[in-house]
């Protein structure tokens, strides 16, 4: 999503970990892509941080010293009452299931892990900073298993779909459906390297890896 640079304004993002290190190789990595306006090393100063900056996007490790034990779920918490204006996403190493209910159940807008590329982090903030959810891929699951079909799994589903052309819902549909590229060509009347270029650009969308964890997704959501 390249909207994130070029002509229009970067978007305001404070850093929040308790690493000085990774909050230091973040701001680099992201130079140029977001605006850095502030950072914070755990629960207190990044209340204080958010209400002081006022960024459209919060970088949120869940993991943070500090407050009553709450980590990052409780910055969000402290914050509440700015969510119209301020979006956050967590980043953490962690991929459990606690931690990625606890801190969306606080009002965070979405969940990545660590291992993210630079440029997917970029879309992601891009994303959130506009009212879409955002989730790695294994953790979506684990929203959906939480919050059922309503509220916040709603706008995930329309926002990862949305991201989709009609011809590439198809071809996923029929992936998910266990169709060769050989048979979703003749299916849809296109060449075998259509139907590859349509699944590249599937997985990379939707932050997938493989026609199985495609298959997966689908299921989920109940679009096969």
């Amino acid at each position: 999503m390249s909207s994130t640079t070029g002509a229009q304004s970067l978007r305001r993002v404070v850093i929040v970990d308790d690493h000085g290190i990774f909050r230091a190789g973040l701001k680099a990595e992201m130079q140029g892509r977001v605006d850095v306006v502030g950072e914070a090393h755990d629960v207190e100063t990044a209340a204080a941080a958010v209400r002081e900056r006022m960024p459209e996007v919060v970088l949120l490790d869940v993991h943070l010293p500090g407050g009553t034990g709450g980590g990052g779920a409780e910055v969000v918490t402290r914050c509440r009452d700015l969510l119209e204006e301020v979006r956050f996403l967590a980043i953490s190493v962690s991929d459990q299931a606690e931690d990625v209910v606890s801190v969306i159940r606080a009002g965070a807008r979405g969940y990545v892990t660590k291992t993210i590329s630079t440029a997917d982090l970029a879309d992601a903030v891009e994303s959130v900073a506009t009212g879409d959810a955002v989730f790695s891929p294994r953790l979506a699951g684990f929203v959906l298993d939480a919050f059922g079909t309503s509220g916040l799994v709603e706008d995930v589903r329309d926002e990862e779909l949305d991201r989709l052309s009609a011809r590439e819902v198809e071809v996923m549909r029929l992936i998910a459906r266990g169709y060769t590229y050989r048979e979703i060509a003749s299916e849809l009347f296109i060449s075998i390297k259509t139907v590859e270029t349509h699944v590249s650009k599937v997985l990379r969308k939707l932050q997938l890896s493989s026609r199985h964890e495609l298959t997966r997704w689908a299921e989920r959501r109940r679009i096969v």
